[in-house]
């Protein structure tokens, strides 16, 4: 397991849980002008005390701009990791829709590894999207190679 210290993983600053923050944040800004403490648990699934309690914390983070009982938003730090985070959210979903799964899949898997990558690995499958999308022809191909290959694998009856 990677500790966070280490190169590629995501820093202390940004745990998931501060990622996943800041991306509902920016959602919801986008939507509605400002994020409140409700709406935001609400979309986590958390209490509003414990998010609370994170905004707080981002705010004394500089991520965000926070008035109690009132709405927050974005600083441009914050607005700067939700756009990065929201980039490699589009690659990751981008990558498995290309490669053929279902929303529900994608959107499952992409919550699961998307705190997990090096930004090695996030340069290299943002190229393969590009490359996918530029040269659909390839896509096809690998496609009736990954249909062939789950065939051969399929027991016979």
């Amino acid at each position: 397991m990677r500790r966070r210290d280490e190169p590629g993983s995501v820093p202390a600053s940004r745990s998931e849980s501060t990622e996943d923050h800041l991306e509902r944040i920016q959602e919801l800004v986008e939507r509605n002008g400002y994020a409140r403490v409700s709406d935001l648990a609400e979309a986590l699934g958390l209490s509003s005390s414990t998010v609370s309690n994170m905004v707080r914390r981002l705010a004394k983070r500089g991520f965000v701009n926070y008035q109690r009982y009132r709405g927050f938003t974005l600083t441009p730090e914050g607005a700067a990791v939700a756009a990065h985070i929201k980039d490699r959210h589009h690659t990751l979903t981008a990558l498995l829709t290309l490669l053929g799964l279902g929303a529900e899949t994608v959107e499952r898997e992409v919550e699961d590894i998307e705190h997990h990558l090096t930004p090695q690995t996030l340069a290299a499958l943002t190229a393969l999207v590009g490359y996918w999308k530029e040269h659909p022809a390839e896509l096809q191909a690998f496609r009736r190679f990954q249909a062939r290959r789950l065939a051969a694998d399929k027991p016979a009856p």
